[in-house]
Parts: C-alpha cells; structure tokens; sequence
C-alpha cells in the first residue's frame, strides 16, 4: 500500500509539473476509477502546493484537490487556538481551502509580541518577533537606540539605531510555537535610513541555537556599492521582501518535538568599535526552509 501510494504521489508530481491536462486519455480514466478515500489518501501525503497543481490530472483529483476534509489535514490542529489570540478578530468563510490561504495572510497574535502566518506551499508555521520585544546592548538608552513609528511595519513601529559603537541584538522564540520535525530559517527583517554607515564592515557575526544545536555565520547589514547584484540572493547577503523590506538569511535550524526551549538568534559586531547609525529593525523571522 505504501509502495503504491508513493507510485500515486510521484505520478501527481510530475504529471502536475508538465500541466498536462489528460483527463480523458488512458491515465486520466485510471485515476477517475479511484474511490475518493483512495484520492484524499494519496493528496494528504502531498504539500498544498502539489495539491493544487494535481487538479489538472483528472476530474477525481480535481475535487479532491478541492475537498474540506483535504485542506483540514494542511491546517495546524491548533489553529483556532492561535485565531483566538489574533488582536483582531479573524473571519474566513466555511470553506478548508479559503481558510488555509488566509491563515498564509500574516495576523498579529498575543497583543501584538507576535505575527503569525502559514508558509503557502507547505503550510508550515512562520512567526516574527517584532524588534520591540528584541534585546539591544543600551536598549533603553535613547541616544542609542529609539522606537519610532513606521507605516510600513505590520507592527506599528520599529526598532532604529540611532548611534552605537558596540553592536549586539538578539531575540529568542518558543520552539512548542513551531511546526514540529522542520527544518527553519531565521531571518532579520529591516531597512536601512538614509544617510545610515558603519554596517558595513566588518561582518557582524550571527549565532543560532536551539538546545545541544549551534552555527555561527557573518552576514552583512550594509553592502559596499560595488557590491555584484548576482550576489544579492547568496547567503548572508540582503534580499529585498515583497512586503518592501529587506531580510538577511541567518541560519538554519531543526525543531524535532517543539520541546528543546528557546531558538536564540545573536548577532554582534563588538570587534571594530567605530559608530554605525539608520539601522531600521522590524524583527526576526522564523520560516520553514523550503
């Protein structure tokens, strides 16, 4: 059974990649004859995404693809939970399919300490820690570091660096908030002031661990002007978002059962003790690596 359902899941794949629509050749009447148990069973060893795309193999997985007892095993078992700790109420129609592709919208959760969203094509768990609920050497200090309002922060406001000689900011998340047995990426999500230096060089240093788990890498807040723009999607090296900000990969982690504690990000540059200023914080992000 095993061997066959993995034959099925193989076949949606490469059928749906070549968006060959057969529904009446010789495999398109195969796949009509399935049982629509049989249908649900193969899609929900599937990703959203293949799910989708296997609506152009034939009618059967075309309702299939579709159905609410499908897109209810894509859905986080806790979601309702999670809907009832939104700032703001949450409305999605009936529909498992329509209420998945909202939950891929971020919403802000637990007054605002945190955004939550589903990855679209997997529908694994994303969070953002907001720079507020970040930690900063002189934090506190406002000749140092201020919040300031943003319009285009899903949180309202920013963490900006004003002046600083010693760089050093890390932030944490509970690993039991996570999907469980996935790999995730750690992201910083900021923009740069104008008239902003000192980010440049050298590196700044970033560290991840979850439990026994730790890497280190160094990435760079501000590239040079010279700076190839072949280089721009390489790790360590800025991207900019669809939602306008720019996000630096800082490495990769594995949450096994959600119970090894906090996944703590730093990120430091304590070595070259010249000013830096006009680093714009929105927060970190914690995304299944895809």
């Amino acid at each position: 059974m095993q061997l066959q359902t993995a034959g099925l899941i193989m076949t949606i794949k490469k059928r749906a990649s070549r968006e060959e629509k057969e529904e009446d050749g010789e495999q398109g009447s195969e796949f009509a004859k399935l049982p629509q148990e049989c249908v649900l069973h193969v899609l929900s060893f599937t990703t959203p995404r293949d799910s989708c795309r296997s609506a152009v193999v034939s009618k059967a997985f075309l309702s299939g693809a579709s159905s609410d007892a499908l897109w209810e095993r894509f859905i986080p078992s806790d979601y309702a939970e999670i809907l009832s700790r939104a700032v703001h109420p949450v409305e999605f129609s009936s529909s498992k399919k329509e209420l998945y592709f909202g939950l891929c919208k971020p919403i802000l959760i637990d007054g605002g300490k945190l955004s939550f969203h589903l990855e679209r094509s997997t529908g694994g768990k994303c969070y953002m820690v907001p720079s507020r609920n970040m930690w900063m050497e002189w934090g506190n200090v406002w000749r140092h570091w201020r919040r300031i309002s943003h319009s285009d922060s899903r949180f309202g406001e920013v963490v900006e660096l004003v002046s600083v000689c010693w760089l050093d900011i890390a932030g944490s998340i509970n690993s039991g908030l996570l999907s469980k047995k996935t790999w995730y990426t750690a992201y910083i999500v900021f923009k740069l002031a104008s008239g902003a230096y000192g980010l440049n060089a050298p590196p700044q240093k970033v560290s991840v661990s979850l439990g026994t788990y730790s890497s280190d890498r160094f990435i760079t807040l501000q590239q040079d002007d010279d700076d190839e723009e072949e280089e721009e999607d390489e790790k360590g090296k800025r991207k900019l978002r669809d939602d306008g900000w720019m996000e630096i990969e800082l490495g990769d982690f594995y949450n096994d059962e959600g119970d090894k504690g906090e996944a703590s990000i730093r990120l430091s540059q304590c070595e070259a003790l010249h000013f830096k200023h006009g680093l714009l914080i929105e927060g970190l992000e914690f995304r299944p690596k895809i």
